[in-house]
């Protein structure tokens, strides 16, 4: 079995509160930041929205490039998300094909 890992970036809307982490289960996590369902910095700022992910194939370069985005700057980290994602819309809804 095949396993991917992703890196991933929630918001608590456009140029809110970010915050970047790393999943093997990238529609589980978001529901999770999405609910709440966790304590913690996400719950507390009400992060609830997927606006960007990479997909990786083994866990130590996931890690590698969360931490890389983690010290960029805000607007390097806007610019990443505005590539793929430009009105920052909440793709949690795309990857559980509820719309």
């Amino acid at each position: 079995m095949h396993r991917t890992f992703c890196v991933y970036i929630m918001a608590s809307r456009r140029n809110g509160t970010l915050y970047i982490g790393v999943t093997n289960d990238i529609v589980r996590r978001a529901w999770e930041h999405r609910e709440g369902a966790v304590e913690g910095f996400t719950r507390k700022h009400g992060i609830g929205h997927l606006v960007w992910f990479e997909v990786h194939d083994n866990i130590d370069a996931a890690i590698t490039r969360e931490k890389l985005i983690k010290e960029w700057q805000r607007a390097w980290k806007g610019r990443l998300i505005e590539e793929t994602n430009p009105d920052w819309r909440d793709l949690w809804w795309d990857l559980t094909d509820q719309r």
